[in-house]
């Protein structure tokens, strides 16, 4: 084919059109349009409200993960913080119930020794406080440990009175405590008179009825006696002061095969569970001892003196 035939133009199919300056120009400036358009007329409002009304569903759906994972994290935040402060708060009234406790046995304990303070005006001898301490280990006897002992001036025979009466007598003496043998013990008996009457007896442990009642034996069976009668320390066996309450008459069985009414009696101190006692000096110790006779001087045989 010869060259003068060809063509020098390009063909349809690499046709450009306007150069890539001019497009850039052109676009350019309608974007700038647009924007002034919209700045000042707002005519893109209505396609951009469109646009956010079609892209919400898929923006609620990408956002459901992450909205899922930060709610997970706020319940396990809030489950440790609740279940903080439920510990917390045992933690509180636990120590709440303790102090509530150590206020209610303090004010037991302070209205005890303001009635072993009112007993004391009814008690003329030496006194000191003690504190019981345990229970004697034997079992078979009714006795307890007090905090006082020879170092403290305890001595054996001392009585023992809480805030209601007579409790027991100090029966053995170590040098720090002493062992108080209590009045329902079998081995103890205490010389009573009742306060109704006026009668004396004696008044004796009986565990065999019960771990704190008291018998008062050898009354005969027609003695005045009657249920409620308050038993006093009589003060004649030397040791208990007279007027010290010790028990009240629960049950009195006049028996036809005896010559003796059994007489059981409910004692009016506290036998178990005592915390602050009132121990005293026995009266034989606060008696002033007995004056030496004076001795006659010797004389001789013609009543002369030596």
């Amino acid at each position: 084919m010869p060259l003068g035939t060809l063509n020098g133009t390009p063909p349809p199919f690499f046709r450009q059109g306007p150069s890539a300056l001019s497009k850039l120009t052109f676009f350019s400036a309608l974007a700038l349009a647009l924007m002034l358009a919209d700045a000042r007329f707002h005519v893109a409002q209505p396609l951009r409200v469109a646009v956010a009304a079609g892209l919400y569903p898929v923006q609620w759906l990408v956002m459901r993960p992450v909205v899922l994972v930060q709610g997970g994290a706020d319940y396990f935040e809030s489950l440790r913080a609740s279940q903080a402060s439920e510990e917390a708060a045992h933690r509180k009234l636990g120590l709440q119930s303790q102090r509530a406790n150590q206020v209610e046995q303090l004010t037991l304990e302070n209205s005890r020794l303001r009635q072993l303070l009112n007993l004391r005006e009814r008690v003329s001898t030496t006194w000191q406080a003690a504190q019981v301490l345990y229970d004697a280990a034997d079992p078979y006897t009714r006795r307890v440990i007090v905090d006082r002992g020879m170092l403290d001036g305890i001595s054996a025979g001392s009585p023992v009175l809480d805030e209601f009466g007579v409790l027991g007598q100090v029966t053995r003496v170590y040098p720090m405590v002493s062992e108080v043998t209590l009045v329902t013990d079998r081995d103890q008996a205490i010389p009573v008179l009742n306060t109704r009457t006026g009668a004396r007896g004696v008044a004796f442990g009986d565990p065999a009825l019960r771990s704190d009642a008291l018998e008062l034996r050898f009354m005969a069976g027609n003695a005045d006696v009657l249920p409620g009668d308050l038993l006093t320390t009589s003060g004649v066996d030397g040791v208990y002061p007279p007027g010290l309450p010790v028990a009240k008459v629960e049950k009195v069985d006049r028996r036809v095969n005896s010559a003796f009414a059994r007489i059981t009696c409910t004692p009016l101190a506290q036998v178990s569970g005592v915390g602050q006692v009132m121990v005293l000096k026995p009266i034989t110790a606060q008696v002033a001892p007995r004056p030496t006779p004076e001795v006659a001087p010797a004389t001789t045989k013609h009543g002369g003196r030596k």
